[in-house]
């Protein structure tokens, strides 16, 4: 087995039928920046420059959806306490489900995977909290309304 520093070579000959056969593997174990990375499937993004942007946004949808996801669902007043629990175990799995595969993207080890992976959960979190602000200043201008129309009657 030949070892580099900052990556570790791997040399696999398979004893079903193809022993002639040897597959060369290049697995970092330091941030590394290119566009030759393996993320989440072998062969993906194939060492081309389109395919590897294309790796980076599923990253960043991934990341965010985590995030966007990451508030629970509202669940309606008399609603079945099974039905309302299984749904927000559900969006829980989901998150988790995806939070996992942004994870296992991360151990590429890949500096552009790494950025977009921050870049998607620090959006999502602006979307979620930029969006619960807006609704509760909404309420508060209700509320303010409400009470003014209350003083002058």
């Amino acid at each position: 087995m030949n070892m580099t520093p900052g990556s570790m070579s791997m040399s696999n000959s398979s004893s079903s039928g193809y022993d002639g056969m040897n597959m060369k593997m290049m697995m970092h174990m330091s941030f590394y920046w290119g566009k030759d990375a393996i993320i989440l499937f072998s062969g993906w993004p194939e060492q081309r420059l389109s395919m590897y942007v294309l790796a980076l946004f599923f990253v960043f949808i991934l990341a965010l959806a985590v995030e966007v996801l990451s508030v629970s669902p509202n669940i309606k007043n008399g609603m079945n306490p099974l039905v309302g629990g299984a749904v927000q175990a559900a969006v829980y799995g989901l998150k988790m489900a995806l939070a996992y595969m942004v994870m296992l993207s991360l151990m590429s080890f890949n500096v552009g995977v790494f950025i977009v992976a921050v870049i998607g959960h620090v959006f999502g979190f602006f979307l979620v909290k930029s969006r619960a602000l807006a609704t509760a200043n909404k309420a508060a201008a209700a509320s303010s309304s409400a009470t003014s129309v209350a003083a002058k009657v």
